[in-house]
C-alpha cells in the first residue's frame, strides 16, 4: 500500500501465526465483558493466533486491569494484550473515574513497556449501548493487536 514513491512503508499486517496474546477481561458487566471475549477470541483465532497463544485473566473491574495489564507485560510473554471491560453511566460521578482512570493506566502501561495494548474497556451511556458495541468491539480490539504486534515487529521493537 506505498502511497509515496520511494518511501518505504509498512503494510498493514493482520497475521496473528505465531503471535502470543494476552487478554484481561473484567468480570464487571459480565454479559457485556464476555460478549467482547467471545468476539476477541473468536476473531484472534481467524487471524491466525493459535488457541493455545492466548492467555486469559480476569479481574473484578476496569480499575483492576492496568495492573493485570502491566504484570502481563512485564513478563516479556506477549506480543500484544488486550483490554476488555464494560463501565455503564450510573447516576453518579464514579463513571467518569472509573472511565478515565482505567484508560489512562491502559496507555500507561503501554507505554512503559513497550508492549501494544488494545483498549477495549467499552464507555456507554446505558446496557443497550454496551450489548450493540460488544461484538464489534472485541473483533476490532482483536485486529489493532495483531496489527500493532506486527508493526512493532517490522519497525525494530
Amino acid at each position: 500500500m506505498a502511497r509515496y514513491d520511494n518511501i518505504p512503508e509498512h503494510d498493514i499486517n493482520l497475521n496473528g501465526a505465531g503471535l502470543k496474546v494476552g487478554i484481561v477481561m473484567a468480570r464487571f458487566t459480565l454479559d457485556v465483558c464476555e460478549g467482547l471475549l467471545s468476539a476477541c477470541t473468536a476473531e484472534l483465532q481467524r487471524l491466525g493466533v493459535a488457541a493455545g497463544d492466548i492467555t486469559i485473566a480476569t479481574v473484578p473491574g476496569a480499575l483492576e486491569i492496568p495492573l493485570v495489564l502491566q504484570t502481563m507485560a512485564q513478563t516479556g510473554k506477549y506480543d500484544a494484550l488486550v483490554a476488555l471491560g464494560a463501565v455503564i453511566r450510573g447516576e453518579t460521578y464514579h463513571f467518569e473515574v472509573v472511565s478515565n482512570d482505567s484508560c489512562r493506566g491502559v496507555l500507561e502501561v503501554q507505554l512503559k513497556t513497550g508492549v501494544p495494548i488494545a483498549n477495549g474497556i467499552l464507555t456507554t451511556e446505558n446496557d443497550d449501548q454496551a450489548l450493540v458495541r460488544m461484538q464489534v468491539k472485541g473483533a476490532d480490539c482483536a485486529q489493532a493487536a495483531v496489527e500493532m504486534a506486527n508493526l512493532l515487529k517490522a519497525v525494530g521493537k
